[in-house]
């Protein structure tokens, strides 16, 4: 009989810096995150206590597009993966070793955007519908609070006709936020 085994991890926490967004030679995108996550207690004495982790956390391909467009340092998210530890000989000729996320889903927790950015009644949930669009991409929100979650097509808005349509380069899929119905 084969023994089981199980590697997720499921964070939530809130990013330390801007998302770096790399190509590997073959042409997979790779994101790198920073996550702080706390842990808050009391002691016996009454003293209230907080720690602070950090960790490094990695998305591949489509997700980590999305993440590099719609991350910026101090959102909160929920994060869902597995841990994977490399080890490798460093310049110094020492071994060196480090833990990373990778990750396989991601939740907006929060309704930040970017300065600047003006919201639609689209994009403040009002109309009704499930807010977890983009869930076959690897990334959903949740619903509004108060809400009940429903199975509705989600709406589609029109771009202004002073809209500067530019092409992704090439060999590359072009994602823009506004397209993401959350």
């Amino acid at each position: 009989m084969a023994s089981r085994s199980l590697n997720k991890v499921e964070l939530i926490g809130n990013l330390t810096r801007d998302p770096e967004l790399r190509y590997t030679p073959s042409g997979a995108a790779v994101c790198t995150i920073g996550l702080a996550t706390n842990r808050y207690w009391t002691t016996e004495a009454g003293e209230k206590k907080e720690e602070v982790e950090f960790h490094r956390v990695v998305a591949w391909n489509k997700l980590a597009e999305l993440c590099s467009q719609l991350l910026t340092k101090g959102r909160k998210i929920y994060v869902e993966g597995r841990l994977r530890t490399a080890a490798w000989t460093g310049q110094d000729g020492s071994q060196r070793t480090t833990t990373e996320v990778v990750i396989e889903d991601m939740i907006l927790l929060d309704s930040r955007r970017p300065a600047g950015e003006e919201v639609s009644s689209a994009d403040t949930g009002s109309e009704s519908g499930s807010s977890h669009a983009g869930s076959a991409a690897g990334i959903s929100t949740p619903p509004p609070s108060g809400t009940t979650q429903s199975v509705a097509q989600p709406s589609v808005k029109q771009a202004p006709d002073d809209t500067k349509t530019v092409k992704p380069p090439e060999g590359k899929e072009e994602v823009n936020p506004d397209d993401i119905p959350f």
